[in-house]
């Protein structure tokens, strides 16, 4: 395993970091115990959920499931490992029916945070995330409530996920104003299909020394390639569109895989891991295998050459203003 600081922070954190997203969902109790002692066997010191998880996902859903939480909350009193790894979770989406239940004012952090750590079995948390921009709430009242929580012990650092860069710049600012750290990472949605945080965001991130933590790294399993005949495709099935309209562009990332000897999964990742922005690579585990295969990622080394081919087959936004302005 290969362990990078997490943005200018001086915590180490694993290059493949173990998403939970999955259980209490797609993945049930027994299974995610298997995966997170496999982790724990190769390395994996970062782990990543959020309140909300446990069931489907949907921006406009009602409320969350706190399941995924529980599960790995039960799994750290069983195995003991609470001090071998980095636990991360997140605040935001609605996890009661009353109006002050989501967001993230410094009422709902508080409690949030405090339900995050019943359910975790933890007295603490190692990096506490916003899980979406919350532009309703000023970052005044946001860092306060953070402050607080760090001084009672209940969490030690701050991320946010989901941002745009003006929303990281706004963030940073404010906590300099403070004279307090501010956010050490940004989780967003980053993979060789959707690229569109080179534009601006990854530019802010690199100014401010916060680490990039990509979450889809597979594009919801796209990038791991198309089904071959006899595989299990369950779910794999609900990205037929993209197989059709990615067509042209998946036969070449394919056949450049198979030429590299790899599988189209692992390149994707060794893409990200080849980002110098990227702390660590969230590995949405369904199975040991899965993690497995973004682990073994960590072995490939990509040459000039190859990253240029896949800039070619995939190729990215451009950086602003540069971009769209000549």
């Amino acid at each position: 395993m290969q362990y990078r600081h997490l943005g200018r922070s001086g915590l180490l954190v694993s290059a493949i970091g173990l998403g939970c997203m999955n259980f209490g969902d797609a993945t049930d109790e027994p299974e995610a115990f298997e995966i997170m002692d496999r982790a724990i066997e190769l390395g994996v010191n970062f782990f990543d959920t959020a309140d909300v998880y446990g069931g489907p996902q949907r921006p406009d859903m009602a409320q969350g499931y706190g399941t995924s939480e529980e599960i790995v909350g039960s799994w750290l009193k069983k195995s003991g490992h609470r001090d071998d790894i980095v636990l991360a979770t997140k605040a935001y989406q609605p996890m009661g029916l009353g109006p002050n239940d989501r967001r993230l004012s410094a009422y709902h952090l508080k409690r949030a945070c405090e339900a995050s750590l019943r359910r975790l079995q933890t007295d603490h948390i190692d990096l506490y995330q916003m899980h979406h921009v919350d532009r309703a709430t000023p970052f005044e009242e946001i860092w306060q409530a953070m402050d607080q929580l760090v001084a009672e012990g209940k969490i030690t650092y701050v991320g946010s996920s989901n941002f745009a860069g003006w929303d990281v710049a706004t963030a940073q600012l404010t906590a300099h104003h403070r004279s307090i750290l501010g956010l050490v990472s940004e989780q967003s949605r980053y993979n060789l299909i959707n690229r569109a945080v080179e534009q601006e965001l990854i530019p802010a991130l690199g100014h401010f020394g916060i680490g990039l933590i990509p979450w889809s790294p597979l594009a919801m399993g796209v990038l791991a390639g198309r089904p071959r005949e006899g595989e299990k495709t369950e779910r794999r099935a609900l990205q037929s569109e993209a197989y059709a309209a990615l067509s042209d562009q998946l036969t070449e990332y394919e056949a450049l895989c198979a030429k590299l000897g790899h599988s189209s999964a692992e390149v994707a990742q060794a893409w990200l891991l080849h980002q110098p922005i990227v702390s660590t690579v969230i590995a949405g585990s369904r199975t040991t295998q899965q993690l497995e295969i973004a682990v073994d990622a960590l072995s490939i080394e990509l040459d000039a050459e190859t990253l240029a081919e896949l800039d070619k087959i995939w190729p990215g936004p451009g950086v602003a203003p540069m971009s769209y302005a000549w």
